[in-house]
C-alpha cells in the first residue's frame, strides 16, 4: 500500500515547538522469547489505515491520511470529490489538499484547498480534479504524507506544524507549466463567503473562507490563511465561480479562487498558516512556525509524534496488531484541535477576541456524544495537562456564551446528537487525570443546565425541555426531545441519567455532598422508562403511557427506531453504565441477562435497525464487557476479541466512522485489556490483552505495567485464568481505581480455553451505583378502560422489582370522583422479580357518563409508583 522510510528526530526543534515529553518507564527484564517493546512507534503508524470504506453498514470511515500535529490546528490532507469528510481511499480522483479535516459524520472543514497541476486552467477550474495514485507511491506516517498525480506527473509531499501546513511539490520536467491553484471557496460544507488576494510581491497569497451549517445546524466559522511560496510566480489569475480572470489578483465570492504559475520542472515549497482570528493572525502564525525547511519540519513532527505515541509501549509478535494499535493511538490524538494563535488570541463563542493564559491552549471541535465514552478517559490518562486545557476551553466557551457547548465546532455549539454529553466529557477528563481547570465554574454550568436548561447563543439550549423532564422524571415523546427528525425520549432519558450521574461524581469529588446526592438520585431516572411488560427501555408519552406492542420494532426504512437516537430498543437497553447491577435485576437476574447478551452479540455490527450489537456506533461500545457483571467473564474476553477482529491495518480496517478518534480509542483500550466502563469514574474493567506486555506512562515517572505472557504466542492464549495486582491475586474483573494515580503491576495469567471459575462470583463484578433507585417499575397494559355505571372492570398491572429482596407489592388507587373506586391488591414477585395483577375498578350507578382519571399507586418497601388509568364511563343501555 505504501513505502516506509525511517527518520531521525530533531529533538531541539521539537523542544522549541513545546510538545516533547519524556515518556517510557524502564523496560522490565525479558525472559527468552519474550517480544521486545516498540521503541519507535511512528514506524508502526500507517495514516492510510481507516481511510476507506467498511461496507454497506459502515460506509465511509472518514479518517484523513495527511499531516498533522497532536491536537494541531492544521490537518493538511488530500481530498477526493463527493466525500463529505474529505477523503476516501477507493476514490480515484482528487481535488487537491486542504488545511482542515475531521472524521465526522456530516460535511465539515476541508477549508482552503490547493491543487498542484500541469493542466491548463480551463473554463471552470473550481471543478477541477486530478487522478490520484493509490499505490506504493502513496504513503502516510505521523507528520508526513506523499502521493503522486499520474496525469500531471506531480509528486506532492506534506508535513505540518501546529498551525501551518508545509507542502513540497515536484513538477515534471516535460515543458508543461507548473501551476498551483488555490480554492478559497471550497469548504466541504460549502461557503457563504470567501475571498482571495494574490500578493503584489509575487510570493504570497492570503484570504479567508466562511463555512458552517454542520449537519443542518446554524453554526458558522471563518478561517483565514496566509500562504508563502519558495520562489516568485510568473503569472496569476483568479475566478469567482462564474468566470476566470487572468491577471486579476483578487476575488470575492463563495466560489472564489486563484492560480499562480512557475517555471516547468519547479520544485515548489509552499507554507500555509491558518487562523480563526484574522489574516494578521495567520501571518503571525506563519512567521512563528514557518521558518524551518521542509525536512526539518518533517523530522520535528515525527519526533513530537514519537514522544506522544510512546506514552504507551507495547510488546507483541503480531506486526499487524502493532500497526493497528499505534495507528489507532495516533487517531486518538488528533482532536480536539488547537484554536488559539501563537500569541494566545482566539475568537470566542461571543465572537470577540480573547487571549488564553500563557502556557495554555484553547481547544475546539469536541464531538462529545462520540468521544466521552472512551476517548476522554484515554486523553485524560495520557495527557492530563492538555486534557485540563480541553476542559478549561469548554468552561471558557460557557463563560462567553452562557452554557456549556454540546458538539462544539470552532466557536459555536452545534447541539448535534442527543444528551448533555459535554458534561460526561469534562468529568471523564477530570476522573482520569485532568485536574488543572476551573472545576467549580464547570460544576456550576453543569447544574445550571440540568435544572434551568442552559440557554446559550443563537437559539442553543444545552438541555431543551428540562423543566418537563424534571417534572416527569423522564423525557417524553414530545417536540423538545426531538433529534435527527424523530422524537428520542427513551435515549435522551438514558443519556441524561448518565449525565446526571457524572455530575454527582464530579460534585462529590469537589466536596459538594448535597449536589452529589441530588444528582445520584436523578441518575436512576432510567428506571422511569423501563417497561416491565416488555423488559425494554421504551419511550413514554407525556401522560405516562408506554406504546402498546413489543419493545423492539423493526424499522427497515429508517435510521433506528422511534424513541432512540441512531439505534433501537435492543441496542439502547444496555446503556445504563452507572447501574448495570440494577439493570440486571430489572431483566430477571444474571442468567437471564447472560442469555440475552448471547443473542444480542450473535451479530456484531448490524447498523441501527436490527436487534443486535452495532459496535461501530458509540452506545454499543461497552457491551462486550457486560459479561463481567453476570459471572461469565470468559464471554467478555471472547466478544472483545471478536470485535477487535473487525479492525485491521488496511484502509478498510475499521467497523465504523471514527468520529474524531472515538472508535480508535475503543481499540486502544481493548488491545490493552482494559476499558473505562462507567463514565464519571476511573474504574477500568478487564479483558484479555492483545500484547504480551504494555506500559502506560503516568505523570511523575509512574506507570501501569501490564503483562500477559502468551497473548501473542503462535497459539494465542485468549482467555484469562488469573489476575494479580501488584503481586496479589484477585478475582475481581476490574482494577482498583487508584491505579491510574499510583501506577502498578497488572499481571494476567492466560489460557487457551475459557476459564469458567475465575471472576465469576457476584463480588467479582465491577461496581454499580444504585443509590436512589426505585424498588419497582409498573406498566398498566391497557390504560384506557370503558366501564358502565354500576359495573366493575379490571386493568392489568405488570411490575418488575428493581432492587433485589425489596419485599412484596401493594396496589391502591383513587379517583377525582367518589363514585369510581379501586380495590386494593397485593402479592409477591416471582423468582425473576416480575409480577402481574388484575386490579378491579368499580363505577357507582350514580356516576354520569364522562372521562375520569384514576390513579393507581404501587408500593414496594419505601418506593411508590403512580400510574394513570383513563376510565371511560358510558351507559351502553342508553
Amino acid at each position: 500500500m505504501r513505502s516506509r522510510r525511517s527518520m531521525r528526530a530533531l529533538v531541539a526543534l521539537v523542544a522549541a515547538l513545546g510538545f516533547l515529553v519524556p515518556l517510557i518507564a524502564a523496560t522490565p527484564t525479558a525472559y527468552d522469547g519474550e517480544p521486545q517493546f516498540v521503541t519507535n512507534p511512528v514506524e508502526y503508524v500507517d495514516t492510510l489505515v481507516g481511510t476507506g470504506r467498511g461496507g454497506e453498514i459502515v460506509g465511509e470511515i472518514n479518517n484523513f491520511p495527511g499531516a498533522s500535529m497532536p491536537f494541531g490546528m492544521v490537518q493538511y490532507s488530500p481530498d477526493t470529490p463527493g466525500n463529505y469528510a474529505g477523503y476516501d481511499f477507493q476514490n480515484p480522483r482528487s481535488t487537491g489538499f486542504s488545511m482542515t479535516h475531521a472524521s465526522v459524520g456530516c460535511a465539515a472543514f476541508g477549508d482552503i484547498s490547493m491543487l498542484p497541476t500541469t493542466s491548463a486552467v480551463g473554463a471552470q477550474p473550481w471543478r477541477a480534479t486530478e487522478r490520484i495514485a493509490h499505490d506504493d507511491t502513496e504513503s502516510g506516517m505521523p507528520g508526513y504524507y506523499t502521493v503522486r498525480f499520474p496525469s500531471s506527473g506531480v509528486t506532492a509531499e506534506l508535513t505540518a506544524t501546529t498551525r501551518t501546513g508545509f507542502g513540497r511539490f515536484s513538477y515534471p520536467r516535460d515543458g508543461r507549466p507548473a501551476t498551483f491553484r488555490v480554492r478559497s471557496g471550497a469548504s466541504l460544507a460549502g461557503n457563504s463567503r470567501s475571498t482571495i488576494q494574490i500578493g503584489a510581491d509575487s510570493t504570497t497569497i492570503t484570504g479567508w473562507a466562511t463555512s458552517g451549517g454542520f449537519c443542518g445546524k446554524n453554526n458558522t466559522y471563518t478561517v483565514y490563511f496566509a500562504m508563502q511560496f519558495s520562489q516568485p510566480f510568473t503569472s496569476y489569475g483568479t475566478w469567482d465561480g462564474a468566470a476566470v480572470y487572468p491577471g486579476s489578483r483578487t476575488a470575492d465570492s463563495p466560489y472564489s479562487g486563484g492560480y499562480v504559475e512557475f517555471p516547468a520542472g519547479s520544485v515548489l515549497e509552499v507554507r500555509t498558516a491558518i487562523s480563526y482570528v484574522g489574516i494578521d493572525g495567520a501571518r503571525a502564525n506563519l512567521a512563528a512556525e514557518g521558518a524551518a525547511g521542509f525536512d526539518d519540519v518533517r523530522a520535528a513532527s515525527a519526533a513530537t509524534w514519537n514522544a506522544a505515541l510512546s506514552r504507551i509501549a507495547v510488546a507483541g509478535r503480531d506486526h499487524g496488531h502493532v500497526v493497528t494499535f499505534y495507528s489507532c493511538l495516533y487517531r486518538s490524538l488528533l482532536h480536539p484541535n488547537t484554536f488559539n494563535d501563537v500569541d494566545g488570541r482566539y475568537l470566542g463563542f461571543d465572537n470577540t477576541i480573547h487571549a488564553v493564559t500563557q502556557g495554555h491552549t484553547q481547544y475546539a471541535n469536541f464531538s462529545d456524544w462520540d468521544t466521552y465514552r472512551s476517548l476522554a478517559a484515554l486523553q485524560g490518562l495520557l495527557f492530563p495537562e492538555q486534557a485540563s486545557d480541553m476542559a478549561q476551553s469548554l468552561v471558557n466557551d460557557a463563560e462567553q456564551s452562557g452554557s456549556l457547548p454540546r458538539w462544539a465546532l470552532a466557536n459555536s455549539a452545534t447541539g448535534m446528537m442527543s444528551g448533555d454529553n459535554v458534561v460526561p466529557l469534562i468529568v471523564n477528563l477530570y476522573a482520569f487525570g485532568a485536574k488543572d481547570f476551573d472545576t467549580k465554574t464547570a460544576l456550576r454550568y453543569m447544574v445550571h443546565a440540568a435544572t434551568q436548561g442552559g440557554v446559550g447563543l443563537n437559539g442553543y439550549v444545552e438541555r431543551p425541555g428540562v423543566a418537563t423532564y424534571q417534572e416527569l422524571g423522564y423525557a417524553p415523546q414530545a417536540v423538545d426531545f426531538g433529534t435527527n427528525g424523530r422524537f428520542a425520549g427513551a435515549s435522551i432519558t438514558l443519556e441524561w441519567s448518565l449525565d446526571d450521574f457524572t455530575i454527582s461524581r464530579f460534585a462529590d469529588s469537589l466536596g459538594d455532598a448535597k449536589t452529589a446526592a441530588e444528582f445520584q438520585r436523578r441518575a436512576q431516572n432510567w428506571q422511569n422508562v423501563f417497561n416491565p411488560s416488555t423488559r425494554y427501555i421504551s419511550p413514554r408519552s407525556p401522560i405516562g403511557f408506554f406504546a402498546p406492542g413489543p419493545g423492539f420494532k423493526d424499522t427497515p426504512d429508517g435510521f433506528g427506531q422511534d424513541g432512540y437516537d441512531e439505534g433501537n430498543a435492543e441496542q439502547y437497553l444496555w446503556w445504563v453504565p452507572q447501574n448495570i447491577g440494577g439493570l440486571i435485576t430489572a431483566l430477571g437476574g444474571r442468567k437471564a441477562v447472560a442469555d440475552r447478551l448471547d443473542g444480542f452479540t450473535k451479530k456484531l455490527n448490524v447498523g441501527p435497525n436490527e436487534p443486535y450489537l452495532w459496535v461501530g456506533n458509540e452506545p454499543g461500545f461497552g457491551v462486550p464487557w457486560l459479561y463481567n457483571y453476570v459471572g461469565q467473564p470468559w464471554k467478555t474476553q471472547r466478544t472483545v476479541d471478536r470485535v477487535r477482529g473487525l479492525f485491521s491495518p488496511t484502509p478498510d480496517g475499521a467497523p465504523g466512522n471514527d468520529d474524531l478518534g472515538a472508535l480508535s480509542s475503543w481499540y486502544v483500550w481493548a488491545a490493552l485489556g482494559l476499558y473505562p466502563i462507567i463514565p464519571g469514574t476511573s474504574i477500568l474493567t478487564v479483558n484479555t490483552p492483545l500484547f504480551d506486555r504494555a506500559i502506560i506512562a503516568l505523570p511523575g515517572g509512574k506507570s501501569i505495567r501490564i503483562s500477559a505472557p502468551g497473548a501473542t504466542a503462535p497459539s494465542r492464549m485468549k482467555y484469562i485464568s488469573g489476575l494479580r495486582i501488584d503481586g496479589r491475586a484477585t478475582e475481581q474483573t476490574f482494577l482498583p481505581d487508584s491505579i491510574i494515580r499510583t501506577g502498578g503491576d497488572v499481571a494476567f495469567t492466560l489460557s487457551g480455553r475459557p476459564n469458567k471459575s475465575w471472576g465469576t462470583a457476584p463480588s467479582s463484578a465491577p461496581p454499580s451505583f444504585g443509590a436512589g433507585s426505585s424498588a419497582v417499575t409498573v406498566n398498566v397494559v391497557r390504560p384506557i378502560i370503558g366501564i358502565a355505571p354500576g359495573a366493575t372492570g379490571t386493568v392489568r398491572l405488570d411490575m418488575q422489582r428493581m432492587i433485589a429482596d425489596a419485599g412484596d407489592y401493594v396496589v391502591t388507587g383513587s379517583s377525582a370522583i367518589d363514585g369510581v373506586t379501586v380495590t386494593p391488591a397485593s402479592g409477591e414477585f416471582g423468582e425473576d422479580g416480575a409480577a402481574a395483577v388484575d386490579v378491579e375498578i368499580a363505577v357507582a350507578r350514580s356516576v354520569p357518563d364522562d372521562y375520569y382519571l384514576t390513579y393507581l399507586t404501587t408500593t414496594v418497601g419505601h418506593s411508590a409508583r403512580s400510574s394513570v388509568v383513563l376510565v371511560v364511563v358510558i351507559d351502553l343501555a342508553e
